[in-house]
């Protein structure tokens, strides 16, 4: 496996679980919604498995979040240059996050991942 599918890999995990707890959802009860295994979103939470796209758009749509979302975070969707044009702010708060020494590189993607999150679903504008 490369180094940047391990990266998607590990990134689309700890979004996954991100979003999940945001939802309040134990491993279990999302596994439930999205009509997979407990065990299964176990080890995709911690970067074990690429899921099919089916997975992905059924888990998003447990999380409630935009299946493109996922599918960027799978790493089989570019963000657009326009996406990143329409918000200004957006490339300054993720720079700023990848900036940070403070920050371990995991804790780094989990805010990323937790940002890109609201940003996608609309809940950041305030």
């Amino acid at each position: 496996m490369t180094e940047a599918k391990r990266e998607h890999l590990d990134g689309l995990g700890q979004f996954i679980r991100a979003q999940r707890r945001m939802a309040e959802l134990s491993q279990r009860e999302l596994a439930r919604i999205a009509h997979v295994s407990d065990a299964y979103v176990s080890q995709l939470e911690r970067g074990m498995h690429e899921p099919t796209v089916k997975v992905l758009r059924s888990i998003a749509a447990a999380l409630d979040i935009r299946a493109n979302t996922m599918l960027r975070y799978a790493g089989w969707l570019e963000d657009s240059a326009g996406e990143q044009d329409d918000d200004a702010d957006e490339p300054d708060v993720e720079a700023a996050i990848r900036g940070s020494r403070e920050l371990t590189e995991q804790q780094k993607q989990a805010l990323l991942s937790v940002y890109r999150g609201f940003v996608e679903s609309g809940d950041a504008s305030g």
